[in-house]
């Protein structure tokens, strides 16, 4: 099992910044993928930013490439999101998830372990 808990989230004017925080526990959390994922009301939940084991390789959506930074620091066990020139658009539940499988998933399907969730909220 891995336990997973995000922080960081709150209210914020567009244009600008919220870092947040998965804290994990459990499994070696450095052996596994960790990806961050967002749901907006009404809408499903879809890919936001994915980190390899070892931080080596990231993967983004579209939507946040160039305003959104993920990294992991794999002695706190913690991966964290930086998020830049917020827009209303960005509003939404922000979720960490792990990932059993090898490589960089993107798809919500190929995560095994997630946290309770952060709300984000970006005001224009």
């Amino acid at each position: 099992q891995v336990q997973l808990v995000e922080s960081g989230g709150g209210l914020v004017q567009a244009g600008g910044s919220l870092r947040l925080s998965c804290a994990a526990s459990g499994r070696t959390f450095r052996r596994y993928t960790v990806g961050w994922f967002r749901q907006a009301p009404g809408k499903e939940r879809e890919f936001v930013a994915i980190i390899s084991w070892s931080g080596s390789s990231t993967s983004y959506a579209d939507s946040v490439k160039g305003r959104f930074t993920i990294s992991r620091d794999n002695a706190k066990n913690t991966v964290y999101l930086q998020m830049n020139s917020l827009e209303p658009e960005d509003t939404a539940v922000y979720y960490c998830a792990v990932t059993l499988s090898s490589g960089l998933q993107i798809g919500v399907d190929q995560y095994d372990f997630w946290g309770q969730g952060t709300q984000v909220t970006v005001s224009s």
